[in-house]
């Protein structure tokens, strides 16, 4: 039986990394998207299973070019985990650099458009035809934490996403779907070990999970048939400041 293919956005790194890694020793056959090719390699650890495509999720050429190839490779497209992002430091709304802004939407808004049409694009004429699309939202596509504005916006333009492509995917049994993950433990997560703001004004330090909890998640929603989908699941650190946040 021909494995299953997906491609993970984000790959050389944190969430990414361990996702893939999981898909692979899974027995998939998992696309590595990300900017630098030697964190990739790293993550690949030479696994015949793995793809290396090296790639900028905001450039349009690149994105089309990294599908293409992976379509050509493996003769279609069976998931894509829209993982890659970014964040920035907590900041009030009016200290925050445009320019600032402008790279956090481009990563975490435009780049996430892309990489879902170009996978749609995909599923859409492939035969047979369809495929799943996990998208990475987060707690904040639900509830901000302080000084968030610039993330807490880009995530909820992914729940956006999600519910757009839910619909939209129906009559190509294209099935969207998306994890909303509270501090599992990675480079961008280190802080909350440390102390983060809070939203009565103190400083605080919060639980965090082990990342392979995420890797496992998402592995189980990519499982699923296509005529069933996990339409969002919220994986967290259970005593992590989420319910009555805010």
């Amino acid at each position: 039986m021909t494995p299953q293919s997906i491609l993970i956005t984000g790959a050389g790194s944190g969430i990414g990394c361990a996702t893939a890694q999981a898909f692979i020793a899974a027995g998939w056959r998992v696309g590595l998207i990300g900017r630098r090719k030697e964190p990739l390699a790293q993550t690949a650890n030479g696994h015949s299973n793995a793809l290396i495509l090296p790639c900028d999720v905001t450039n349009p050429e690149q994105v089309d070019a990294a599908f293409d190839t992976a379509a050509q490779t493996w003769g279609r497209i069976d998931a894509l985990f829209n993982n890659a992002g970014t964040g920035l430091p907590a900041t009030l709304i009016d200290e925050i650099n445009v320019q600032d802004w402008l790279h956090l939407s481009n990563v975490n808004i435009t780049g996430m458009f892309l990489c879902a049409r170009a996978a749609f694009r995909h599923m859409r004429t492939q035969s047979p035809q369809g495929g799943r699309i996990i998208n990475n939202g987060s707690i904040s596509a639900s509830v901000p934490r302080p000084g968030s504005a610039p993330y807490t916006m880009s995530k909820h333009a992914v729940t956006g996403l999600t519910r757009t492509l839910s619909l939209d995917g129906r009559p190509f049994n294209i099935a969207c779907g998306q994890i909303d993950i509270g501090n599992a433990l990675t480079e961008m997560a280190a802080p909350m070990t440390k102390g983060v703001p809070q939203a009565n004004g103190t400083m605080a330090v919060e639980p965090v999970m082990d990342v392979k909890h995420i890797a496992t998640s998402v592995l189980h929603m990519a499982n699923l048939p296509l005529d069933t989908n996990v339409q969002f699941m919220t994986v967290m650190a259970t005593a992590m400041p989420f319910i009555g946040r805010g």
